[in-house]
């Protein structure tokens, strides 16, 4: 059996939030002018609050947490409008990458996401971003009611994936949940570019095999 190899979204799979401030692309860079919300208050009042306590670990619905936080930030419109722009506008996603994921998957890679992610936003990378196409699951914080780095979060991915030949490879941005993964018998590796990826021997080998 081949080893299993998972991947972070947000400052690997996908540009936006990044453990390293000068790294990260912003969604929310026009948001006071496009749908006249400040995004500080923003994540002040929501991401900060009722989204890392209840929404990213599936207590809550994002549409429900918009709904009760939006018209007090002075937005007038559907909450199910300003979910659609917040999605598309956090989608840039790393093609370099990705291309590297596929010839993996060429190779016959067990491939997986792990992510702290609520269930309309891992609905929208499987479908919308056609991750789907590549991975071979998606687990993410919401599904699971716990988010990285806490360990009851790789417990339940471990459970999932089942009795493994070797520890499971795992690439992600932030150095807690690194160590998190490391202290549960993973072998992760922080990633910072493209080449974190390419250059690890195991990663290399098998991407040879698909050139």
């Amino acid at each position: 059996m081949t080893r299993t190899v998972l991947f972070d979204v947000d400052g690997v799979l996908v540009h936006g939030y990044h453990a390293r401030p000068e790294k990260q692309v912003r969604w929310d860079e026009n948001l006071l002018a496009d749908l006249g919300v400040d995004p500080e208050r923003f994540k002040t009042e929501f991401i900060y609050d009722v989204f890392v306590k209840k929404v990213i670990v599936g207590q809550m619905s994002l549409l429900e947490a918009l709904d009760r936080t939006l018209p007090r930030l002075g937005y007038r419109g559907p909450s199910m409008a300003f979910a659609g722009y917040w999605l598309s506008h956090d989608s840039n996603i790393n093609q370099p990458l990705l291309d590297v994921v596929a010839q993996l998957k060429a190779a016959g890679t067990p491939l997986f996401i792990a992510t702290n992610q609520e269930h309309m936003r891992a609905q929208w990378l499987w479908q919308q971003l056609k991750f789907g196409e590549l991975f071979e699951d998606i687990f993410h914080s919401a599904r699971i009611g716990h988010a990285k780095p806490a360990k009851p979060y790789f417990d339940w991915i471990s459970n999932r994936l089942g009795r493994q030949a070797e520890a499971p490879l795992f690439f992600d941005d932030r150095e807690e949940v690194v160590r998190a993964a490391r202290a549960h018998g993973w072998e992760a590796v922080q990633y910072d570019e493209l080449e974190d990826v390419t250059s690890h021997p195991w990663i290399a080998e098998r991407l040879s095999i698909v050139k």
